[in-house]
C-alpha cells in the first residue's frame, strides 16, 4: 500500500490554473511535512521562469525537453532557506499535455532526485533510519484535470515508481501547532595559519558543523518542562465539551540547554595548530518550527525545532558570504580585519494557515525589495503588513589569517616547548599532538605568533581554558 498526501485544497485550485500551450508544461515544487503515518502538503510553487523568458513572453511554458534541470534544482535551494523547522521540499509536480504523458514520469524522476541532492548537501544534519525518505513525483493533465501521483524512495537510486493517493483537504494547516526559542549565539573559529581568504565559508562550515552537534545533543524544555521524546505534544492540554483539543493561538515556549562538556565516556585528544586569524558568530537568532496537530509526538517537534536552529545560522552564513563574493571590493587586503551584520530574519504568513515561512534581510533593503522576492520565490503576493522582521543584529566578525610566510622558523611551536609551559601553568600532565588534520578544530590561537598564546585542552572529565598571557621567546 502506498503513502497517502492529505493536501491543502488551495494547493488544487493553484495547479488547476495553469492552462499551458500544445505541448507545453509547467514545472514546480511541493512543500509539506512528512510523518509516520501520513504526508502533509500545504503549498505547491511554480518553477519561476527565467528573466529573458518573463520579459519575453509571460505566458511562456517550456516543452518537456526544454526543462531546465539547473534552474528546478537552484529554485529548490533558494526556497529551502524560506521553510522554518518542519517544512521540506516533499517532491516536484509538472503540468502538461496529455500527449507527454508516456514521456512525463521519467522527467519527474530525474528532477525528483536532482531537486532532493542539491537541498541534502547544503544541510548541517541528516535523517534518521525511522523517518519518512520517499519524495512525490505529481503529474497533472492540463486538458482533463487528471493526477497521477506516485512516490520514490530518495535513500535507493534505483527505486522504482509507487502509487500514492492525493486526498483534498479544506483548512489543512490552519491549527498546526508552532514552537519558538531564540538561541544566543557565540561561536568562535579559529583559522589556521596556512588558510587563504577564499576558505573563509569553509572553515565557517567546518565551525558550524560541531556547533550543529552541540544543538543535536542539548535538552530541550517546552514551556519550561522536560517531556518524554513519546509522549503527544498535546497531552495534558485542555479539551472542549466535544472533547476537541483548545487550540491555543501562542507558540509553545522552548529553551535550549546545550552541554558543557564532554561525557565521561567519551575520550578525546588535543590537537594543536599555528593560527593566525578567526571568524566569530555573535547574536541572538530567532528560531521557530511548526508540525501538524494530529497527534504529533515531542520528539518530531524538537527534532523540527533543532533543524530549523541548524539551518538559520547555517543559511544566513552562506547568504553572507554569497554577498560579500559579489560585492566585495577588489583593492581589499586579505589580512584587513572585517565585521558584517548577518542578514536579519523575516517572516511571512501564508493565507489560510497558521504556517509562516521566512526570508532574511540585509539592512539596507526596502519592503519592496523583501516582498518581490517572496513574489518570485513563492509565486504569491506577500503585503508589507505580513512581514515580521523578527530579531535584533547578529555579526560575524572576521579577521583572515596573516601571510607571514618570511616567519617560518619563528612558527615552529615545538612539542617539547608546549608541555613545558603547560606542565609549569597548570601542573596537568597531557600530551599534545602538534598536527593539522585532525578531525577537531583548532585549540591554538596566536596573535603574532609570539604574545598572546590560549590553548583549550580536552580531557576525558575535564575541560580545561588556560590563557597564557606570556612572551615565550
Amino acid at each position: 500500500m502506498g503513502r497517502s498526501y492529505f493536501v491543502e485544497e488551495a494547493v488544487g485550485q493553484y495547479l488547476s490554473n495553469f492552462s499551458t500551450k500544445p505541448k507545453g508544461c509547467v514545472t514546480g515544487l511541493l512543500i509539506g511535512q512528512c510523518s509516520p503515518q501520513r504526508d502533509y502538503v500545504i503549498l505547491a510553487i511554480r518553477t519561476p521562469p527565467r528573466e529573458e523568458q518573463n520579459e519575453s513572453n509571460k505566458n511562456y511554458h517550456p516543452k518537456l525537453a526544454d526543462i531546465d534541470e539547473e534552474w528546478v534544482t537552484g529554485h529548490a535551494s533558494q526556497l529551502s532557506r524560506m521553510l522554518p523547522g518542519g517544512l521540506l521540499v516533499l517532491g516536484v509536480f509538472i503540468v502538461a499535455a496529455p500527449e507527454l504523458a508516456k514521456d512525463i514520469q521519467n522527467a519527474l524522476r530525474k528532477l525528483l532526485f536532482s531537486v532532493e541532492k542539491s537541498i541534502i548537501k547544503k544541510r548541517l544534519w541528516n535523517f534518521t533510519e525511522e523517518e519518512v525518505s520517499d519524495r512525490v513525483a505529481l503529474h497533472v493533465c492540463s486538458a482533463t484535470k487528471k493526477i497521477l501521483c506516485r512516490t520514490y524512495d530518495m535513500q535507493d537510486p534505483k527505486s522504482s515508481a509507487k502509487p500514492a493517493d492525493w486526498k483534498y483537504q479544506s483548512g489543512l494547516s490552519a491549527f498546526w501547532l508552532s514552537l519558538e526559542c531564540t538561541i544566543n549565539v557565540n561561536i568562535h573559529i579559529p583559522l589556521s595559519a596556512t588558510s587563504v581568504n577564499y576558505e573563509l565559508e569553509k572553515n565557517t562550515r567546518n565551525g558550524l558543523t560541531r556547533w550543529a552537534k552541540q544543538i543535536e545533543e542539548g535538552v530541550f524544555l517546552i514551556n519550561g518542562q522536560a517531556k518524554d521524546d513519546d509522549t503527544e505534544l498535546l497531552e495534558g492540554q485542555k479539551k472542549s465539551s466535544r472533547g476537541n483539543i483548545q487550540h491555543s493561538i501562542q507558540p509553545f515556549d522552548v529553551k535550549v540547554l546545550t552541554q558543557l562538556s564532554q561525557s565521561s565516556g567519551h575520550r578525546s585528544t588535543a590537537t594543536v595548530q599555528v593560527c593566525s586569524g578567526f571568524i566569530n558568530l555573535k547574536g541572538a537568532v530567532k528560531c521557530r518550527a511548526y508540525i501538524h496537530n494530529n497527534k504529533p509526538k515531542v520528539k518530531d517537534a524538537i527534532q523540527a525545532l533543532k533543524r530549523d536552529i541548524i539551518n538559520t545560522l547555517s543559511d544566513r552564513c552562506a547568504i553572507l558570504f554569497e554577498d560579500l563574493l559579489i560585492n566585495e571590493a577588489p583593492d581589499k587586503k586579505n589580512s584587513e580585519r572585517e565585521y558584517h551584520v548577518l542578514p536579519h530574519r523575516v517572516f511571512a504568513s501564508i493565507a489560510g494557515s497558521n504556517v509562516m515561512l521566512c526570508d532574511y534581510k540585509f539592512g539596507d533593503e526596502t519592503a519592496g525589495e523583501i516582498q518581490e522576492r517572496f513574489f518570485e520565490m513563492l509565486d504569491q503576493v506577500v503585503h508589507g503588513e505580513a512581514i515580521q522582521i523578527a530579531e535584533e543584529i547578529n555579526t560575524v566578525d572576521i579577521k583572515p589569517p596573516v601571510d607571514n610566510t618570511d616567519d617560518t622558523q619563528q612558527m615552529q611551536l615545538t612539542k617539547a616547548t608546549l608541555l613545558l609551559k603547560l606542565q609549569q601553568n597548570m601542573g596537568l600532565d597531557v600530551d599534545i599532538i602538534l598536527r593539522s588534520d585532525s578531525k577537531y578544530s583548532s585549540v591554538l590561537w596566536t596573535n603574532e605568533l609570539q604574545s598572546s598564546i590560549m590553548l583549550v585542552i580536552w580531557t576525558s572529565k575535564l575541560t580545561c581554558l588556560c590563557s597564557c598571557w606570556h612572551n615565550w621567546y
